[in-house]
């Protein structure tokens, strides 16, 4: 048996062939011919002696022979995988296959091969070698690699657990299993993933950011502000590690902690302003209105651009009942990126058409063309128009407000459709009318922030100013509901973004 793991170190240099120890038996002990023997065992020993371009030469001088003998052309496969020679190497692990579809060997090297790839080819082979044996624990690994790539986790996971001890020697492979266990908000089984993940190699600080980020979403301060410790003591910990330490702290209630974690990750990191609307968060939940805008406007200072900033701001300046700041600072953001107000179906076309508006309203009035009385592309193409600026008096204009007036006809229920009409009354000076379309907005969808924001300009413009103050609370409080619901999504990001795909080659 010795000879057999021997030969197993020099066949898979590079092939990382899964059931290695059933492919040798296949080829050392399955019976051949005399003739074949002596072909094989030559192979063999060029193999041995890594001399593959020989054990090519003396493969191809075989196969003449005998050419329908899957075996030869697997071994044939593995000497030209050692050479790199991938396409050559697949097409006769192929042409085994054709020959024996059930030779174990040749499966897997055609499945790694394709594997390395990213091929979606090495699906079908993987199933293969696990429906003719169902525990090899490599094949379970490299296929819920696989099923990860493609973001089907439900799959993937259960590939995941029946390999076994196999992921302990396997990092990147850890990281993928603990992330789709992340995506299926199973945190505590992922949190116990990245345990072994870390413990496996404790110096790396990403590891230690996916850990901490799982154990917060597993509800777990306290565990988390212990994982990152090491890194923050070491005086390594970066704007991310703070900014996640700070979180840890909060949910700890450990106040002071936490704003002393998020001040540090703002000096490591002043142009982040993720950072700032944190600070911004952290002051709203204890009531230090004036020390959020304080640091908020620092941001601003570096940062002058950025909507979200002045948003952050705003917030803060309605809890201190101070609304002519407050609202000049929505106006502010609004004008920064007047795309804030296009919905999620209407922002996800435009960045399918690569950010380019015009492209975007290009591919809606072609369907339309087809299609006039689709509510949603009427819909689709009065934003659209809106967001380019279409002035009153226009061509453009007029096609925006029919189009925006007929969405809702044929589909009152649709919300978005009323903002996009109430700004295009605004623009007209219907001020009461755009009023009458935010608020039908609001009883579709009561947490439509464009809606309350259009309804407090058309309220401010027919003077009607009695209700604006209750209506830039309500703005607030939708604005601190997103920003805790985007806290919680970058957490999900940090655990995407620093799980790469893994390969699972047994070293």
């Amino acid at each position: 048996m010795a000879t057999l793991f021997a030969w197993a170190d020099i066949v898979t240099t590079r092939m990382r062939v899964c059931g290695i120890l059933l492919v040798l038996v296949t080829y050392l002990l399955a019976p051949f011919s005399p003739g074949q023997t002596q072909s094989t065992d030559a192979i063999t020993a060029a193999l041995r002696a890594r001399e593959f371009d020989r054990a090519v030469e003396l493969g191809r001088s075989a196969l003449q022979k005998f050419p329908g003998d899957s075996r030869l052309w697997t071994l044939q496969g593995i000497a030209l995988a050692n050479l790199h020679h991938d396409k050559e190497a697949l097409a006769a692990f192929q042409k085994a296959l054709k020959l024996s579809p059930d030779a174990v060997a040749a499966l897997a090297g055609a499945a790694q091969i394709q594997y390395e790839a990213n091929s979606p080819e090495a699906m079908p082979l993987l199933k293969h070698v696990l429906k003719l044996h169902p525990a090899e624990p490599t094949a379970h690994a490299m296929l819920a690699v696989l099923e990860f790539r493609q973001h089907n986790c439900t799959e993937a996971v259960s590939h995941f657990e029946a390999a076994g001890p196999l992921l302990d020697s396997q990092p990147d492979a850890q990281n993928a299993y603990g992330t789709c266990l992340v995506r299926l908000r199973r945190f505590d089984v992922a949190t116990k993933v990245f345990e072994r993940a870390l413990a496996a190699n404790p110096d790396n600080p990403h590891q230690r950011l996916l850990m901490a980020a799982s154990q917060l979403m597993a509800h777990e301060p306290q565990e988390a502000i212990a994982t990152l410790q090491p890194l923050i003591a070491s005086g390594r910990a970066d704007a991310r590690s703070m900014e996640l330490a700070s979180s840890a702290y909060e949910d700890a209630g450990d106040t002071p902690n936490a704003v002393s974690a998020l001040r540090q990750a703002i000096l490591l990191d002043p142009h982040n302003p993720n950072l700032y609307i944190d600070f911004a968060n952290l002051s709203m939940n204890h009531q230090s209105f004036q020390v959020g805008i304080n640091v908020v406007t620092d941001g601003i200072g570096l940062q002058p651009k950025t909507p979200s900033l002045y948003l952050a701001r705003g917030v803060l300046y309605v809890q201190l009942a101070d609304y002519e700041k407050a609202e000049a600072d929505f106006e502010t953001a609004h004008q920064l990126d007047p795309g804030q107000s296009l919905s999620s179906a209407a922002q996800g076309l435009v960045a399918a058409q690569q950010n380019d508006l015009d492209r975007a309203l290009g591919a809606v009035q072609s369907k339309l063309a087809r299609k006039p009385d689709d509510a949603y592309l009427l819909y689709l193409q009065a934003d659209f128009l809106a967001q380019k600026g279409a002035e009153p008096n226009t061509p453009e204009f007029q096609t925006a407000m029919q189009s925006a007036k007929k969405a809702v006809a044929l589909q009152p229920a649709m919300g978005d459709a009323r903002v996009v009409l109430a700004k295009m009354y605004m623009q007209s000076g219907k001020y009461q009318d755009a009023a009458a379309e935010c608020r039908k907005a609001l009883e579709i969808n009561p947490k439509d922030q464009t809606a309350v924001y259009r309804l407090i300009q058309a309220l401010r413009k027919t003077g009607d100013q009695k209700e604006l103050p209750d209506l830039l609370k309500r703005l607030a409080e939708l604005r601190k509901l997103a920003a805790k619901e985007e806290g919680e999504r970058n957490r999900y990001r940090l655990v995407e973004g620093d799980s790469q795909p893994a390969d699972t080659n047994q070293p």
